[in-house]
């Protein structure tokens, strides 16, 4: 059997390192090469920029790639992905929307996979949410979420997703409200956020209403279940025509 060739952007980084891990641990992938600032390798090419890529690289090009970097990584590599023809899997958080409708113009061209969470259950969680806010419409709701004090971006990309599911479930009538001051308003989703030692991610999401308050809470142990769902993405995108792709597409392929 050939296997798929992934090309892991941040492949030095913590979670990149995870991604290529779990590529060489399958049967039907592996890494090929790497995209970071350093440029420092293992057993496979690491590149610094798009040029080295193609140049050091030549014809042969990877099958998918694999994106777990920062923002301004990301539209570098997108670019490099949509002008070779291959899919991607962008795993960064804190991506604008200017990113995002990138992504989606690129999409036109090459299978785009874009999530803020690659975890099954976040999945999973974020479509329970949908049914519990058309019930619970008339609660106050408030999401938080923790993680370790290297995170960059607040809120996360998750607690921003798991708003704007709410948010659509209840036809955009919410006003999303990053931290707080003075009183709570009736139209709000709060979101907050708290940064502190090596927790890996746990996110919150509380109906109140004047009589009881219903809880649900995903919390994350290791930052595999990412990179796990990062390469389930990447072997979903080998079959699929030009589009724009998230975990909601990946559950119902399964």
């Amino acid at each position: 059997m050939t296997k798929k060739k992934v090309l892991v952007s941040g492949c030095n980084g913590k979670m990149g390192e995870l991604v290529c891990s779990a590529v060489n641990d399958t049967e039907d992938m592996e890494v090929m090469c790497g995209f970071d600032r350093v440029s420092s390798s293992g057993n496979f090419p690491v590149f610094s920029n798009n040029k080295e890529i193609y140049v050091g690289l030549g014809d042969l090009l990877p099958d998918v790639v694999i994106d777990f970097t920062a923002p301004v990584a990301t539209r570098s590599i997108a670019e490099f992905a949509k002008n070779n023809n291959i899919p991607i899997v962008v795993a960064t958080t804190g991506l604008s929307e200017s990113d995002i409708s990138s992504l989606k113009t690129f999409s036109k061209t090459i299978p785009v996979f874009q999530s803020a969470n690659m975890s099954f259950d976040v999945a999973l969680f974020k479509n329970i949410l949908k049914a519990m806010a058309v019930q619970l419409s008339d609660c106050d709701i408030e999401i938080s979420e923790t993680h370790h004090n290297r995170k960059k971006d607040a809120p996360s990309g998750t607690a921003k997703m798991l708003a704007d599911t709410i948010n659509e479930a209840l036809g955009n009538s919410k006003v999303l409200v990053y931290g707080r001051e003075g009183q709570r308003q009736k139209n709000e989703i709060g979101l907050s956020s708290i940064r502190g030692g090596n927790i890996v991610g746990e996110h919150t999401v509380q109906f109140f209403s004047e009589n009881e308050t219903l809880e649900i809470k995903h919390t994350s142990y290791s930052r595999k279940v990412f990179a796990d769902g990062a390469v389930k993405a990447a072997r979903f995108l080998l079959t699929k025509e030009p589009g724009f792709y998230n975990m909601d597409d990946l559950i119902a392929s399964m």
